[in-house]
């Protein structure tokens, strides 16, 4: 049996991100909304706050920790993208927003982290 691809292991951090969100209380939204300008992994619902999570997995925090992987120019995709979203669903008056990551190390995928606002517009706090 071969280790489980990228994608596979993507798909499965997303999964447990998504429970771990609906353990917190969050409710689900959407996942993996796509537009031309990026994808954002979840968005849930925190109250009245609507939440544009990016999960991220490192194996190992020997390169790096997960949170550290999320760049500038990959924020404001997330950014760009979640104003699409905004745009498409909420014209008339869009509920406050905030941007979440969920860090998840280790190859049992067992380290989790909920960043709550780990990035906002206008850059990294």
């Amino acid at each position: 049996m071969t280790a489980p691809g990228r994608r596979e292991t993507g798909t499965k951090a997303e999964i447990i991100a998504l429970a771990h969100l609906e353990q917190q209380g969050l409710r689900h939204v959407a996942s993996n909304y796509r537009c031309r300008m990026g994808e954002i992994d979840l968005i849930m619902q925190d109250g009245t706050v609507l939440v544009f999570a990016e999960v991220r997995y490192r194996n190992s925090t020997n390169f790096g920790s997960a949170a550290e992987s999320v760049t500038p120019a990959k924020q404001q995709r997330i950014i760009n993208t979640a104003n699409h979203y905004l745009q498409s669903r909420h014209k008339r008056k869009p509920p406050p927003c905030r941007f979440d990551m969920i860090a998840i190390v280790g190859k049992e995928l067992q380290d989790i982290q909920w960043l709550q606002d780990a990035f906002q517009i206008g850059g990294k706090y």
